[in-house]
């Protein structure tokens, strides 16, 4: 059985063009799935989470990380100024938003030096994102929770006991995309893979 070289199986995308296309389709799953704005789908859970999860992964800039916080926050201001969403979100706290996309970042960045392209790496990848979407969480939603004012009495038995209801979906929704991602992924380097171990030679 043929193996493959770290080269060609390590984390991040290797080659500018695959940068570039990743980073525009993440840009685009943004926009498509973020708030409610004239190119939002509804229908569509937010990927925002994952955007920054697999941009720490997959791309190598670090500007790619306040690049897409720049490009949450446009998104949402615009919203904002066109009337589709309200101002309940928009507190101080909003920006700890900026310490939970980090650590998603962050979480992908690390994940990137475990991956390799086999079914082994599904453990070390499902580990990463519940570590990484547990202290997403508790940056973006106990931070709102805290120190939005939205709240007049907040304590740590009330913030714990919202966490069964909003964190379960918050991470399953984390896991559906980055899975999504990364079996396309897969599917794309599949026929590479395959012509390699035919040929006997790393793709």
């Amino acid at each position: 059985m043929t193996s493959l070289s770290p080269s060609d199986s390590a984390l991040p995308l290797a080659s500018v063009r695959a940068q570039v296309l990743a980073g525009i389709a993440l840009a685009l799953l943004m926009i498509a799935t973020r708030g409610q704005h004239f190119a939002s789908v509804n229908a569509l859970p937010s990927a925002s989470w994952a955007v920054f999860f697999l941009a720490g992964a997959l791309l190598r800039p670090m500007w790619a990380l306040p690049a897409f916080f720049l490009l949450s926050s446009l998104l949402d201001f615009s919203s904002l100024a066109s009337g589709t969403i309200t101002d309940w979100c928009m507190s101080p706290a909003y920006w700890a938003l900026a310490f939970a996309y980090a650590a998603l970042w962050l979480g992908g960045h690390v994940y990137r030096g475990l991956h390799c392209d086999h079914w082994r790496t599904l453990p070390r990848l499902a580990l990463v994102l519940v570590a990484t979407a547990s202290v997403a969480y508790l940056l973006s939603k106990g931070g709102f929770y805290f120190f939005s004012g939205r709240y007049p009495e907040p304590t740590m038995a009330g913030f714990l006991a919202r966490v069964p209801h909003y964190y379960p979906r918050a991470l399953g929704t984390l896991a559906g995309y980055v899975g999504v991602a990364f079996a396309l992924r897969a599917v794309i380097r599949g026929p590479v893979f395959g012509a390699a171990g035919r040929s006997g030679t790393p793709a």
